[in-house]
């Protein structure tokens, strides 16, 4: 017998545009925040304890807010908008104004990718102001480290993700391009190390596992495309997972590496289980299209929960397989 649809525990109202961005912030002693980014150029920080918008911060002059990302062991707030630019936000004792910011040139929906390299050293990836240009820096110096570029005419860049790997000398960028293409970067050597042919369609999202070396994509079709890197950085394609609906906005993997959710253009979250990428729910709730998915960080996996954002202006939370479930 099938378990009944699950419904959200809570509905966040009141962001007063659609939700390009989510990013939670669960794992200090204050109380649990997520951080949402919106169509309207607002930036709200909902406090999980009450439920409210403890804030709201307006900084890229009412441009669509479309990454958010904190910063580790520091009070502080990165976003990206459509203005072009990459801000941030200094959020210590109550405060929520701009400290800097870095002009990108960039008129896509790229969102950007943050890497802690060490305490006080990040790389900031963030799409360039040629359309399939990739520029990485240093932060806080805003030091350019390098510019990508690829040989071939594969388009815009989509999107990005940066990581480190346990082993060899340093970070990895992921990138998919609107021909569908995925590269795999060395960073220090400015060199692409493999190249995949994941969607007919352009990237518009992708996510890695870089525990266990597994990622997945989307985009506007009815497939998502698994892949790997083999121990030479390869790219290798898997199986496509089938979808009901075309379109894919987000895919996110939770922290404990169990599962991995789709925001679907169809209004729907897909939870699928991330070993095996067997469907384990549909979650339906909104009204338009969901356009952001991110897993909380809570230290206590029973406190875990899925967040959804939507065109439709509402942000759904939920809390799924949090008890040692079988997730496939």
């Amino acid at each position: 017998m099938s378990r009944p649809a699950p419904s959200p525990i809570y509905t966040l109202r009141g962001a007063g545009g659609p939700l390009n961005a989510l990013h939670f912030s669960c794992r200090g002693g204050d109380p649990p925040l997520l951080f949402s980014g919106s169509g309207t150029g607002a930036i709200h920080i909902w406090n999980l304890n009450t439920r409210r918008a403890e804030k709201v911060l307006e900084g890229h002059s009412g441009n669509s807010v479309i990454w958010i990302s904190t910063l580790q062991s520091t009070n502080a707030l990165i976003s990206q908008g459509r203005d072009m630019r990459v801000c941030q936000w200094d959020l210590s004792e109550g405060r929520g104004e701009v400290t800097d910011s870095v002009w990108t040139g960039s008129v896509g929906f790229c969102q950007c990718s943050l890497l802690e390299m060490s305490p006080g050293t990040r790389l900031l990836a963030y799409p360039g102001q040629q359309t399939e240009e990739i520029k990485i820096i240093e932060l806080p110096s805003k030091a350019p480290v390098c510019s990508l570029i690829p040989d071939a005419k594969l388009g815009m860049v989509m999107c990005i993700k940066l990581w480190q790997p346990d082993s060899g000398p340093g970070p990895l960028l992921l990138a998919g391009y609107e021909d569908g293409s995925l590269l795999l970067w060395d960073v220090s050597q400015r060199s692409t190390l493999s190249q995949a042919v994941a969607h007919p369609e352009p990237v518009m999202c992708l996510t890695f596992d870089p525990k266990r070396l597994r990622g997945i994509s989307g985009s506007s079709e009815k497939n998502l495309s698994p892949w790997m890197l083999d121990g030479q950085n390869n790219l290798q394609l898997q199986d496509p997972v089938s979808l009901v609906n075309p379109g894919v906005s987000q895919l996110s993997i939770r922290g404990d590496g169990k599962l991995v959710a789709s925001a679907g253009w169809d209004h729907r979250v897909r939870v699928f289980g991330w070993k095996k990428l067997r469907p384990l729910a549909v979650l339906q709730h909104h009204t338009d299209m969901v356009l952001s998915v991110a897993f909380s960080d809570h230290q206590d996996p029973r406190r875990r929960l899925l967040a959804a954002g939507s065109k439709d202006q509402r942000i759904s939370l939920w809390s799924i397989y949090n008890e040692g479930a079988d997730t496939g």
